[in-house]
This record gives structure tokens, C-alpha cells and sequence, in this order.
């Protein structure tokens, strides 16, 4: 699982950075429907004054956090730190999104809304609580 998830990091994390289009304009638009319309009510702000003025650095920097995690989990080497790195970055999308389906639908709705990203914030918490790098990594290789 291990080497599944990092594939996911390095494939989306690939595209973001190879190509101007994503921090360009692309997450700008992100930002801009996850403001109107589905981020949770307290992280609007944080969205709106903080992320979107500077939205250019923060679509790089969405494209490095997410190689830095693959390639960590890819090779079982930090994986402990790439595994928090990975957990803020997939509970910033999911507070960012979380109102996607709509007001007042049923709550599991809001669950099936969010499995590109709870199941990969599961499987990170896996990994961090079982030090994955220790058993089949460079993590059990490393000195002390």
C-alpha cells in the first residue's frame, strides 16, 4: 500500500510541477470554488487572506509537498516526517472541500465526497503509527 499511495503523490505532484498551468491559474480556480462554496466556514479566511493572494507559492509548493511524500514513501525514508507532512497537507484539502456535496444532505454523502482523500489520510496515519520505513524501506537500513 505503501508503494501505491507514493505513486499517487508522485503522479499528481508530477503535473504540478513540470508544467506552469497548475500554480498559474489552475489552483487559483481551485481556490477561488473551494472560498464560495465548499470549504468548512472557519478555514475560509485562512483560504481568502492567506492562500489566494499568494496563490502562484502555494500551487508550487502543493506540487513539492506532494513529491516530497511520494518520493519518501516510494523509497521507505522519512517516512515518519513525510507521513505528518502528508497528513496536514490531505486535512487542508479536506477542510478546503468538505461542504462539495451541498448543505443539509445526509453526512454520509460528505464521506463518499471526500475518498480521494480520507482513505490516503488513513493509510498516511497507518504508516506513521507503524513506521513503514522501518520494515520494508531505507528507514531499517539507516545508521542509529
Amino acid at each position: 500500500m505503501r508503494i501505491v499511495t507514493s505513486v499517487f503523490f508522485l503522479l499528481f505532484g508530477e503535473y504540478k510541477l513540470i508544467g506552469p498551468g497548475f500554480a498559474h491559474g489552475g489552483f487559483q480556480t481551485y481556490l477561488q470554488d473551494y472560498i464560495a462554496k465548499s470549504a468548512v466556514d472557519f478555514y475560509r479566511p485562512v483560504l481568502s487572506g492567506v492562500v489566494l493572494p499568494h496563490a502562484v507559492f502555494f500551487g508550487y509548493l502543493v506540487g513539492v509537498v506532494e513529491m516530497f511524500v511520494g518520493i519518501c514513501l516510494l523509497l521507505g525514508f522519512w517516512v515518519r516526517p513525510a507521513s505528518v507532512v502528508g497528513i496536514l497537507f490531505l486535512l487542508n484539502l479536506t477542510l478546503a472541500a468538505w461542504w462539495e456535496p451541498g448543505h443539509g444532505v445526509p453526512l454520509w454523502h460528505y464521506f463518499g465526497a471526500r475518498l480521494d482523500t480520507l482513505p490516503l489520510l488513513l493509510l498516511l496515519i497507518i504508516f506513521y503509527a507503524a513506521d513503514a520505513g522501518q520494515v520494508w524501506g531505507l528507514d531499517g537500513r539507516r545508521p542509529g
